[in-house]
């Protein structure tokens, strides 16, 4: 019975593009495998980063602590002040992420001093994502780690095609499971929604 990709099955895919021996655990000790094992963590860490469905989160609110400060989960990779209470007031407020604390622009200051509600993008462990996104990295992986060790113009190659086949599918993934729309986006619904912005004469009409 086949099951999703495990991390150490992905190291060893890594290790055979470079002709090694699979190991048996992620703590074996042979270089090679250490430095697959760091690559990968790498490539998760920077394919994540870009925001998927799957990892993330809207409306996560953050409470501030004693001294006024929002600071942010560990798995926190990026945070911005959530859609939902951005999506039709102007910029009386800006936060953005500094480190692991949000920073209030408008004051200058990290003393926000109450909670926030952000949209935030989380870090998941390699085994916690879909296998569609466990196999496009492991397959990046596999072709940096082969890039760096080896630097076989040939094998850069075979695997870069491989890559694209696997970035097609998490992009398939993402756009079934997203439910993207067009009108979800805030400039074409604001066009759409002719109520903003209607002014209302004496006599209850509006123009």
């Amino acid at each position: 019975m086949t099951t999703p990709t495990t991390k150490l099955e992905a190291v060893n895919s890594m290790l055979s593009t470079i002709g090694e021996a699979p190991v048996n655990s992620l703590t074996s000790g042979l270089v090679d495998a250490e430095t697959a094992e760091t690559i990968l963590n790498e490539v998760s860490r920077s394919v994540q980063a870009h925001g998927w469905n799957f990892n993330s989160e809207p409306d996560y609110t953050v409470a501030a602590n004693i001294s006024g400060e929002v600071r942010l989960p560990t798995e926190v990779l990026r945070a911005d002040l959530a859609a939902s209470i951005t999506k039709f007031r102007s910029s009386v407020k800006e936060y953005v992420q500094r480190g692991n604390k949000m920073y209030d622009k408008v004051k200058h200051s990290y003393n926000i001093g109450e909670p926030l509600t952000l949209d935030v993008i989380i870090l998941l462990d390699f085994e916690l994502c879909p296998e569609v996104a466990r196999r496009y990295i492991a397959v990046k992986a596999a072709r940096i780690f082969q890039e760096r060790i080896v630097g076989s113009d040939t094998l850069s190659a075979m695997n870069r095609n491989d890559e694209q086949e696997a970035l097609f599918a998490l992009r398939e993934m993402e756009g079934d499971n997203g439910d993207y729309n067009i009108f979800d986006d805030h400039s074409t619904a604001s066009v759409l929604n002719r109520s903003i912005g209607t002014k209302v004469t004496n006599n209850g009409s509006s123009f």
